[in-house]
């Protein structure tokens, strides 16, 4: 993973011009510089607002609350259609690609919408408990109240990782193995965080 985005750019040699030029407009708005991810991430108050990065046939410019923009020259794209709901995507080939006036109005564009508080929220999903769990929670007191002291991603996180298993035996076997983790009050995945 790039540290900085000149580490960055030199694996990207066939779009390091671009890159290059593209870094130069962003930084000079009022946004700050990151690496995130391993990419160069442009940042208001702390806020994602554009990234860059190269992919196999171009270079991207991205807007984290792109759907927000209103687009005048039909550049944008949804990378991931059905998936992706606010980011956008605009696609650069070669250098000649880059109009610097029409790139820096989507960027301030970008940052004032951030600074007006327009973005998409992350959407709550539901907990739903699988069957196996609720009957072991019901059967169990000590367990269950270990399990309602949980934070709601933990409780997500096991509830997730039985209904995954396909056959009853692998559910059963996965109920067993967290049992001793909730009764713990850990995550899952706390050892990966």
């Amino acid at each position: 993973m790039a540290k900085t985005p000149e580490e960055y750019f030199s694996w990207n040699e066939e779009y390091r011009p671009i890159l290059e030029k593209l870094r130069s407009i962003l930084k000079s708005t009022a946004l700050e510089e990151k690496m995130k991810w391993g990419i160069p991430t442009y940042c208001w108050e702390n806020k994602n607002v554009a990234g860059i990065g190269a992919f196999k046939s171009y270079a991207g410019l991205w807007f984290f609350n792109g759907v927000f923009l209103k687009d005048p020259a039909k550049v944008l794209i949804n990378a991931q259609e059905g998936k992706t709901k606010g980011m956008r995507q605009w696609r650069f080939e070669s250098i000649d690609d880059i109009d610097e006036q029409l790139v820096r109005s989507y960027i301030e564009e970008a940052i004032q919408n951030q600074k007006d508080g327009k973005e998409i929220k992350p959407e709550k999903k539901p907990l739903i408990i699988p069957e196996e769990l609720k009957e072991a929670l019901a059967s169990d007191s000590t367990l269950s109240e270990a399990f309602d002291v949980l934070s709601l991603s933990c409780k997500r996180e096991y509830a997730q990782h039985i209904t995954e298993a396909k056959r009853p035996e692998t559910k059963q076997k996965r109920l067993e193995k967290i049992k001793p983790m909730i009764l713990g009050k850990v995550g899952l995945n706390d050892k990966y965080k």
